[in-house]
């Protein structure tokens, strides 16, 4: 009995302590949370602000201090909204639009890297850093050139200078995927060759398939910036039936007497949200594209 309690009395001299480090880590834990927390809730308020406006009678509107939970709730401004201005021919436009630009620079773009990263020749990497260096050209400096080369073809008041360039590179995207390709490892491609895959092939069932976090990644920011854009179909669009929902919302200030806060908060929810729905159900491609792309250079 006496050589059994000494050797419980061993164990339990034996346990570790509670470590100092250990207590250190799961404050540091707790703070990164907290401040993570409270950055997601000060980033989604503005969004949270549309949404509340949207619902809000007259009389709530503009008291103070402001009523963060609406009370009653207004759900008839988005039927309002649906009524004041076109909105339904509005996202389509903007839907079309944006399809189309995904297509045309997951296309191009995906085929111009594939080239950058699998041959080396003579020359190419000249070619790369020109490349890049359109990027360090701001957009203004092209918007009049482009205008005039659009109204020569006849473009201006259709829909096809806001799609067309996309089919033609975007040297950011070619750069992000350009990246991803070269992580891939050669071996698959060797392997392909040798089974008698052609290089299209190799292209289309290998790389492609592969790239499908990277692929994402420039399909979000595509379609992103596509549905927000503002200024292009100010540039090009004329016609009421031809504007997208980023242009359509500025008749809220032109066909009404008074802004129609309400209305014009629950068109910008209806607009915001599919871009939110959208990252929602690909955040997981997305943030893999963000921490893959660049491994390799």
């Amino acid at each position: 009995m006496a050589v059994n309690r000494g050797v419980g009395e061993t164990q339990l001299s034996a346990a570790p302590p509670f470590s100092i480090y250990r207590t250190m880590r799961l404050i540091e834990t707790f703070a990164v949370h907290g401040v993570v927390l409270v950055g997601g809730l000060f980033f989604a308020f503005p969004f949270y602000w549309l949404i509340i406006t949207s619902l809000k009678t007259d009389a709530q509107l503009f008291i103070w201090p402001p009523a963060l939970v609406p009370s009653p709730i207004e759900w008839t401004h988005y039927g309002d909204a649906l009524e004041a201005v076109p909105l339904v021919r509005y996202f389509f436009n903007s839907l079309y639009l944006a399809v189309l630009n995904v297509l045309g620079v997951l296309f191009s773009c995906s085929i111009v890297a594939y080239a950058f990263a699998r041959y080396r020749a003579p020359g190419s990497r000249v070619l790369f850093a020109v490349l890049l260096a359109t990027m360090m050209l701001p957009a203004h400096v092209t918007m009049i050139p482009l205008f005039l080369v659009f109204r020569a073809l006849d473009w201006v008041d259709t829909l096809r200078p806001l799609w067309v360039p996309a089919f033609l590179g975007n040297a950011f995207f070619i750069f992000l995927l350009r990246q991803f390709f070269m992580s891939l490892p050669q071996e698959l491609f060797d392997a392909a060759r040798i089974d008698g895959c052609s290089e299209f092939g190799q292209y289309w069932r290998i790389m492609l398939p592969l790239s499908k976090p990277a692929l994402t990644t420039v399909a979000i920011f595509q379609f992103q910036f596509t549905w927000n854009d503002f200024l292009g179909p100010l540039i090009y669009i004329n016609s009421q039936d031809k504007k997208p929902l980023a242009l359509g919302l500025q008749d809220f200030y032109k066909t009404q007497a008074t802004v129609e806060w309400q209305q014009l908060m629950a068109a910008s929810v209806m607009m915001v949200l599919p871009v939110v729905l959208l990252f929602f159900f690909l955040q997981r491609y997305f943030i893999e594209g963000i921490a893959l792309t660049g491994l390799k250079g």
